[in-house]
C-alpha cells in the first residue's frame, strides 16, 4: 500500500508525452511553504491505494504513455515511490518512461553521503527513468527544458535521463 494525495489520468504538462500524474503526500518544504505551488496538497488527507491499482488504471489506459511522480516531494516518500516503480517494472514490466519531480539537486540525490543519496542510487537499477532536479527560486525566469519539453519555471531546475 502506498499514499497518494492526487492523481490525474491525461496530464499533458508536466512532460512532453501524455501520462499518468500522481501526487505525493509528504515535503520538508526545501523551497520554503510560501513558494510552493502545491503547498495546499499537504492539507489533503492520503489516499491509501494498492501499487497495482495504480499501475492497472495506467496500463489500460490507451492515451497515456508515460508516469510523472510529483506531488510535493516524491523522494520523502521514498519507500512508496520504490514500491510504485516496482510494481510498473518487475510485476507489470511496463518500461514507459517515469519521470520524478524532486527539489532536490542531483547531488542530493545521487552524490552526497546522505540517507537519501544512499537509497537513491538503488532507483539507478530501473530503465527509462528521468529526473526534473533542482528547487523552485522565486523570480527566476522560466525556460524550456529539452528532456522534459515543458517549461519550467526557474532557470535552475533541468530534466535529466538518468537511466
Amino acid at each position: 500500500m502506498i499514499e497518494v494525495v492526487g492523481l490525474i489520468d491525461e496530464d499533458m504538462v508536466n512532460y512532453k508525452k501524455c501520462s499518468m500524474y500522481i501526487a505525493f503526500p509528504k515535503c520538508s518544504f526545501k523551497c520554503g511553504k510560501e513558494n510552493c505551488q502545491n503547498y495546499k496538497l499537504s492539507f489533503t488527507q492520503p489516499l491509501v491505494v494498492e501499487p497495482e491499482r495504480i499501475c492497472e488504471r495506467y496500463l489500460n489506459n490507451p492515451l497515456t504513455n508515460a508516469i510523472v511522480i510529483g506531488g510535493l516531494e516524491p523522494l520523502d516518500s521514498f519507500f512508496d515511490l520504490l514500491s510504485l516503480i516496482d510494481c510498473f517494472r518487475y510485476k507489470y514490466k511496463c518500461e514507459d518512461d517515469i519521470v520524478i519531480y524532486t527539489g532536490y539537486t542531483e547531488e542530493e540525490v545521487f552524490s552526497s553521503e546522505t540517507k537519501l543519496a544512499a537509497q537513491c542510487k538503488n532507483l539507478l537499477q530501473y530503465k527509462n527513468l528521468i529526473f526534473k532536479f533542482g528547487r523552485y527560486v522565486p523570480n527566476e525566469e522560466a525556460h524550456f527544458d529539452e528532456i522534459l519539453g515543458v517549461k519550467l519555471a526557474s532557470n535552475n531546475q533541468y530534466g535529466k535521463r538518468v537511466t
